[in-house]
């Protein structure tokens, strides 16, 4: 660690980021690990900077020095013809604080990122992250450089959820920076207005961006398994309520079902890949959807 980093990292975020890390590490490898023929292996280009020489080619390309090693022609590449362009987008509403379990939706939401982003640095992908509430609150840029690990969990352990969520207005924001055509991938619990955040998804859409969104969500929030009188806090300026919840649960089985429903629509009709994670889940349940969307992709980019 430089000294910089020492200065400006206490000891206790220090180690906060570690564990990420470890846990991104242990999900993904043992993830690759256990599948018998990962069908993302092998996906990846073969050359991380050259092609090997095809006729109608650029000979003004061709990497000359390789050839004098080789004898055979190789082009050229760079990072932006090499690399599908990755852009994780993590909401940082204040909604996401709630957790019955072992962790909040957001820490649910930082470790899904931190996994996404060391696989697609393993592939020697490139990979940004930016954080938003209302706003954007950080942006790390895509970069494929291993040590760009360090600096996206830097960014997740900082920011801490606050404020509402301005989906439509983050992700016309994002259409306005990404000028080339990338992998849009929203973490969020998508507790937002429907109807701006159908208009941001459709003008990613409309833009080239290819979509995909994990929508996080607490068990309880999906199954609502109160008994008794419960007081719940609301969040983003929501009141408290105090209530029996087994004479709300059947309203409320049908009206989260119903959105959930409504969301997944929306996104089919757009040609977004849309899932609801639980944060029961094991890890692996987002990076397998990761991975099956991306090969399918690859696959379709090809024909």
């Amino acid at each position: 660690m430089t000294q910089t980093s020492r200065r400006f990292l206490p000891p206790e975020a220090v180690a906060r980021i570690a564990r990420l890390e470890i846990v991104a590490r242990n999900v993904v490898e043992g993830f690759l690990s256990g599948l018998h023929r990962s069908p993302y292996l092998g996906q990846s280009i073969e050359f991380a900077q050259h092609r090997e020489y095809t006729p109608g080619d650029d000979i003004r390309r061709i990497d000359w020095k390789v050839w004098s090693k080789t004898d055979r022609y190789y082009i050229k590449q760079y990072e932006e013809e090499t690399n599908l362009r990755t852009t994780l987008l993590v909401d940082l509403s204040e909604s996401m604080l709630f957790g019955s379990g072992s962790l909040t939706k957001y820490e649910y939401a930082c470790q899904i990122a931190a996994a996404l982003s060391y696989l697609l640095l393993r592939q020697q992908d490139s990979v940004g992250v930016t954080t938003f509430d209302d706003e954007i609150r950080s942006h790390v840029p895509p970069s494929s450089k291993q040590n760009h690990l360090h600096a996206i969990l830097t960014t997740l352990d900082h920011d801490q959820p606050a404020k509402k969520t301005n989906l439509q207005k983050l992700l016309a924001q994002v259409v306005d920076e990404q000028t080339r055509r990338g992998l849009i991938v929203v973490i969020s619990d998508l507790l937002v207005d429907r109807e701006g955040l159908f208009k941001g998804l459709k003008l990613l859409r409309t833009r080239g961006h290819d979509v995909m969104v994990m929508h996080v969500m607490d068990d309880q929030e999906l199954d609502f398994n109160y008994t008794g009188t419960t007081k719940f806090e609301g969040l983003e300026e929501v009141g408290d309520l105090i209530c029996d919840p087994r004479s709300l649960r059947e309203g409320y089985i049908k009206a989260v079902t119903a959105f959930v429903e409504d969301l997944h629509r929306h996104c089919a009709r757009q040609m977004i890949d849309f899932q609801t994670i639980r944060t029961s889940q094991h890890l692996d349940a987002a990076l397998a959807y990761y991975v099956t969307h991306r090969v399918g992709m690859r696959q379709s980019v090809r024909t």
